[in-house]
Order: structure tokens, then C-alpha cells, then sequence
């Protein structure tokens, strides 16, 4: 297909399929060999959850803000969140628990980890939006 003027704003099909999830995943950053899309300071992964998983299994933090969105895998009612995930936030390990549709912010500098997706009675979205063209863990 011919280049069009406006075309390269458009990334067809960014899917990926990972051992570690039941179902594709959608994923927008730099590192992806498609991308030509160079620091612009906005990254972001969209995952199906369907069993039970441990996301950011060692505490760790980042020099980027990042929003963490829960949400019901009914998109007509993606209020409708049938899970429990236990959040870890700060040095001293507080717990959250989050069984409602939900969005965290994690401040640049947050220490965090893990995310324990323990029960999923019907699939849900997890949607992770961070402002930083590539995903970097500090320890």
C-alpha cells in the first residue's frame, strides 16, 4: 500500500500474545519494532485478565507517572468489575484492595509492587498508562 500523507498515525493491529496471558494484549511504546513514534512521553498496555496473576512481582519505583486502571471485561458495563486485586503501595508495603472498577495513580518516585489479581470471577481489562516512552523499573 502506497504512504499517505496522514497514515503514519495510524498503527493497525498492535496486538501481542504473551505465555503469561490468556488472551492478546494491545500495547503502544517505543520499543515496538512497528513504532516510529519517538519520545513522545506516553506509553500503555491494555491486557485481558481472566485467572488469577501476579503483576510487579518485586517492589520497585520510576521516574514517570503511571495510572493503573481496573475495569470490568464488559464494555457495555465496564463498571461491572467481579475481581480482587491487592495492591502494594510505599516503602512500608501498605495494602489496598481494589473489588470496583478503579484508577490508581502512581506518582513518579512511588514505591510499588506487587499487584496480586487474586480472584477473577468473570474477565477484566487492566489497562496501564505511563508517561514515559519506555517502561523503566528502578530496584
Amino acid at each position: 500500500m502506497a504512504e499517505t500523507k496522514y497514515g503514519k498515525y495510524i498503527i493497525k493491529a498492535p496486538l501481542e500474545t504473551s505465555d503469561r496471558y490468556a488472551y492478546p494484549s494491545l500495547s503502544f511504546r517505543d520499543d515496538k519494532p512497528w513504532s516510529d513514534w519517538r519520545n513522545i512521553n506516553y506509553s500503555m498496555a491494555y491486557r485481558c485478565i481472566a485467572e488469577p496473576i501476579v503483576m510487579a512481582e518485586e517492589p520497585h519505583e520510576h521516574d514517570f507517572e503511571q495510572f493503573l486502571f481496573f475495569l470490568g471485561g464488559d464494555s457495555t458495563n465496564i463498571g461491572d468489575l467481579q475481581a480482587e486485586i491487592e495492591l502494594t503501595l510505599g516503602r512500608e508495603g501498605e495494602k489496598h484492595t481494589i473489588t470496583t472498577a478503579s484508577v490508581v495513580r502512581i506518582p513518579a518516585g512511588l514505591y510499588h509492587g506487587p499487584f496480586n489479581f487474586k480472584r477473577i470471577d468473570k474477565p477484566m481489562v487492566f489497562i496501564n498508562v505511563y508517561l514515559a516512552p519506555e517502561y523503566i523499573r528502578k530496584a
